[in-house]
């Protein structure tokens, strides 16, 4: 996921320099633009200055992170569900450096934001990035990944996306399944700069699965498939005010498709669609039959029914295109740009038929935001 041009002079991992002022100064007073009980914005721009003189950056205050990380997820270009971006739980812990410790509360992080499945938004902030001392990094694209094993004759066992990550996490000690299977939960691995690294197995409480079945097709929920609830993305950088947070894990809930039409049937995941279009009895034989696009419908159809069937929260393509331009809408109210990338706001089945397709967007980007730490990452459905 490359950065746009204008966007890759922001996108270093490690500060070399002290904070930018200009920067600093713009989200001190977006800050007390939008929220007019904060007192003299003058005088909170004068510690700012002299704490950035002194140190060579500066700290947020609670208030101001907590706003930070709300307008970071206001602002994300490539997320469609930024309806409710005010309602983002934010967890301050920027006191935690140690690797081991980020990931013990990771761990917490996805037992506040699971809620018995009714889904929390939130976030958790570890240490920022300063001048000569990066922050933490977590190396899980999201807390929670499925492994991925080579097979003797080249074949792959479990989500292929996480192969790397997989032998990473053997290199460093971790323990598959005696019997290994395509659903095995890898811990969370966390680094800082220094070398040191910690790594902790997320344990079943913290981990919620919902077993997938179909409404109509009874063999489905005897192939085993599954997913996990929650879509914790760990390996973004947000930064707020010139200040870059490494490690600032955020979930929302998941849009079906982002499981049916793209975790489960992508070639390079678990390319489910060839399988069960022979098992739907379809003729495969050429494309023109459409066997993969009503093979996906099923697919997705399943998933949107078995997180049903479970109480988990989900939404459906179709009602979160239409709550995307509610937020379009309240945005332009307020007097404000939505900067929107069309080729991940626009869903990856039945594009046309929802109406977040028919309409050009603003494209400037805009800080708060979220950026690669190095590696690539997406944003999910937040609520």
């Amino acid at each position: 996921m490359p950065l746009p041009p204008s966007l890759v002079e922001n996108a270093v991992a490690v500060p070399a320099t002290e904070v930018d002022i200009a920067e600093a100064e713009e989200f001190i007073r977006l800050h007390h633009e939008e929220n007019h009980d904060l007192g003299p914005v003058e005088d909170r721009l004068a510690e700012v200055h002299a704490e950035i003189a002194a140190t060579g950056t500066y700290r947020h205050t609670t208030t101001e992170l907590t706003f930070g990380a709300r307008v970071a997820w206001r602002n994300s270009a490539r997320c469609i569900g930024r309806l409710y971006w005010r309602s983002l739980k934010v967890r301050d812990l920027r006191d935690l450096h140690d690797p081991k410790e980020v990931a013990d509360e990771c761990v917490e992080h996805l037992r506040i934001a699971t809620n018995a499945g009714k889904i929390r938004p939130v976030m958790t902030v570890f240490a920022p990035d300063e001048p000569g001392h990066p922050g933490p990094r977590v190396r899980n694209e999201q807390l929670i990944r499925y492994a991925a094993y080579r097979g003797p004759d080249g074949g792959v066992l479990g989500d292929r996306r996480n192969l790397e990550l997989t032998d990473l996490a053997i290199t460093r000690g971790w323990q598959p399944p005696r019997t290994r299977g395509p659903f095995d939960v890898l811990p969370v691995l966390v680094e800082t700069s220094d070398g040191e690294s910690g790594m902790v197995d997320l344990p079943p409480d913290a981990v919620l699965e919902v077993p997938l079945s179909h409404p109509e097709l009874p063999w489905l929920a005897k192939l085993g498939l599954r997913w996990h609830a929650v879509p914790v993305i760990s390996n973004m950088r947000m930064r707020i005010g010139g200040i870059d947070y490494p490690a600032a894990p955020f979930n929302g809930w998941y849009m079906g498709t982002e499981i049916g039409a793209r975790n489960l049937a992508d070639n390079d995941r678990y390319d489910l669609l060839p399988y069960l279009g022979k098992r739907m009895g379809l003729d495969t034989s050429c494309e023109q039959t459409l066997w993969r696009d009503r093979a996906l419908v099923e697919l997705n159809r399943a998933v949107l029914h078995s997180f049903a069937e479970a109480g988990v929260t989900i939404t459906d393509h179709h009602t979160e295109s239409q709550r995307f331009l509610t937020h379009v809408q309240k945005e332009e109210a307020a007097g404000r740009k939505c900067p929107t990338d069309w080729t991940w706001i626009v869903p990856p089945m039945s594009g046309s038929l929802t109406p977040v397709f028919h309409r050009y967007y603003d494209k400037e980007e805009q800080v708060p935001n979220f950026f690669p730490n190095g590696t690539t990452g997406v944003c999910p459905v937040i609520h």
